[in-house]
């Protein structure tokens, strides 16, 4: 009896094998009918691990953004150029303050070779920074300023000041 070449997937080790051996594949220039149906075998093997072993159900969108960025030594930057976007947008889509949008879903989903509703699942926006009420000007006439004279030259004294006057 022959054994099988390809197994369900049990341990980390196998899965990380299969993983590889699958992106292997999809990058050879010809494949045979044969390659073709190893790819669909494993890929339908790594997708029932991963469906088993997720550790990312439990997390909301943007967690699970900076899970898959840390495990793939992603920075924002990076992600940025991927996605055609700012970073700006970046930042603001890791600190909660807007959502994804469906192409940006997309592209995640693509990426990371995960379905979309992974990042599509609803979660709460930080709400907008609102700047605090101004204070109402109160009725009262502002107070003028002083200012002092900073020359040392002397003021003139009254007799001095009539004297300019009749001239």
């Amino acid at each position: 009896m022959d054994t099988l070449p390809f197994k369900v997937i049990k341990t980390s080790k196998q899965y990380y094998k299969y993983c590889d051996l699958v992106w292997e594949m999809l990058h050879l220039e010809k494949k045979t009918k044969y390659d073709e149906d190893v790819i669909e075998l494993l890929t339908v093997l790594i997708e029932k691990y991963d469906d088993d072993h997720s550790t990312h159900v439990d997390l909301d969108p943007v967690e699970l953004l900076i899970a898959l960025m840390k495990d793939h030594k992603l920075k924002s930057v990076d992600l940025a150029k991927f996605l055609e976007v700012s970073t700006s947008l970046v930042s603001d889509i890791l600190n909660y303050r807007r959502g994804f949008s469906k192409a940006i879903v997309r592209k995640l989903a693509e990426r990371f070779k995960m379905r979309q509703d992974a990042f599509n699942r609803p979660y709460r926006l930080n709400p907008p920074v609102t700047p605090p009420p101004k204070k109402q000007a109160s009725k009262k006439k502002p107070v003028k300023a002083q200012v002092r004279s900073v020359s040392k030259t002397p003021k003139p004294d009254k007799k001095a000041k009539k004297a300019l006057k009749t001239i």
